[in-house]
C-alpha cells in the first residue's frame, strides 16, 4: 500500500500499567493546590487538564473536573490510562468536557490539541529511577508553554502528598517540591518521606541532604507545638522556622500555608545559597 494511502497508526503507549488503586479524594490536595496557587492560570486555561493513570476506576479524573470547573467552566479534562479495559470502563462516565482514551507518557493528543496540566501521579513510582528522564521528557513535548506537571506520591486516602512542580519554560524546569499533608490530623513530618517521588526516594540514607531536612522539620514541628493551638497553626509555626531557623527556600505565603502546602525551592532537598 502506498505510504500516502496508509491508515493513521496511532503510537504505542509508553509505560506500563500500574497497580490502578484509587480512592475518592486521593489527590484533592492537588486540586486545592491549583486553585490556591494558580487560580488565574486555571481560569484560562490554554490546553487540556490530563489525568495520566488514573487508575481502575475513573473517580479522581471526575472529582478534579468537577472541582476545578468551578473556577474555569469551560475547562476540558482528559484522562489517559494504558490498561484498554480501564479506558472501556471509563467510558460510560464521559460528559461534555469530561473524556477518557488510551495512552501512557506519550499522551493520545488529536491534531491540534496540547495539555495545560498534567497530573503524573502515583506513576514513576513503579519505575526503574534511570527510565524518570525518558518519562518527563515525552509529558514535556505534550505540554503547551507555560504549561504545568504535577508529578508526585499520595499515601491510599491521600492524607500524605508529596510532589514535584514543573513548568515548561525553554525546557521543562522543575519550579518546586510540594509537601502536601492533610491537617485535619495530627501527624509527624518524617511520615511523608515514605510518598516522596521516585526521583528523591532513594536518596533519604542517613545523613543525607533529605534526612537532614527531616530532622530539621521534626525539630521545627516540636518548636512549633508551643506557640500553635492545633495543626494547622503548628503546620504554619513550623514551616517559618524551616525558613528563619534552618534555611531552606519556604514559599511563605499565608495562602499556601494555611492550607497545608509547604512549597520549598527548586533544590531542595538543599538550602538557600
Amino acid at each position: 500500500m502506498p505510504a500516502a494511502s496508509r491508515p493513521f497508526a496511532k503510537p504505542k503507549p509508553l509505560g506500563q500499567t500500574t497497580r490502578g488503586k484509587t480512592a475518592p479524594n486521593r489527590l484533592r490536595k492537588t486540586d486545592a493546590f491549583l486553585a490556591v496557587a494558580y487560580p488565574e492560570f486555571v481560569r484560562a486555561l490554554p490546553g487540556l487538564y490530563v489525568d495520566l493513570g488514573y487508575g481502575a476506576y475513573p473517580v479522581t479524573s471526575m472529582e478534579t473536573f468537577h472541582r476545578l470547573r468551578r473556577l474555569n467552566p469551560k475547562l476540558s479534562l482528559l484522562g489517559v490510562e494504558i490498561d484498554p479495559a480501564r479506558v472501556a470502563e471509563a467510558q460510560r462516565f464521559t460528559a461534555p468536557g469530561l473524556e477518557f482514551r488510551l495512552g501512557g507518557f506519550n499522551l493520545p493528543l488529536q491534531p491540534g490539541e496540547h495539555a495545560a496540566i498534567i497530573r503524573a501521579f502515583n506513576v514513576l513510582r513503579q519505575y526503574p529511577e534511570a527510565e524518570v528522564a525518558a518519562a518527563l521528557a515525552a509529558l514535556e513535548a505534550a505540554l503547551c508553554p507555560g504549561g504545568l506537571l504535577l508529578e508526585g506520591t499520595s499515601d491510599p486516602t491521600g492524607r500524605l502528598t508529596v510532589f514535584n512542580l514543573y513548568e515548561k519554560q525553554t525546557t521543562l524546569t522543575r519550579k518546586a517540591v510540594v509537601f502536601a499533608p492533610s491537617l485535619r490530623a495530627d501527624f509527624l513530618p518524617r511520615q511523608l518521606q515514605a510518598v516522596l517521588p521516585k526521583n528523591f526516594i532513594h536518596h533519604a540514607a542517613p545523613g543525607e541532604p533529605i534526612d537532614r531536612f527531616f530532622a530539621a522539620w521534626h525539630a521545627s514541628w516540636q518548636a512549633a507545638r508551643a506557640v500553635g493551638r492545633n495543626v494547622r497553626q503548628i503546620f504554619y509555626h513550623a514551616a517559618l522556622r524551616l525558613s528563619d531557623h534552618y534555611g531552606y527556600d519556604v514559599d511563605r505565603r499565608p495562602a499556601l500555608l494555611k492550607r497545608g502546602f509547604l512549597c520549598l525551592g527548586a533544590d531542595w532537598p538543599h538550602k538557600r545559597t
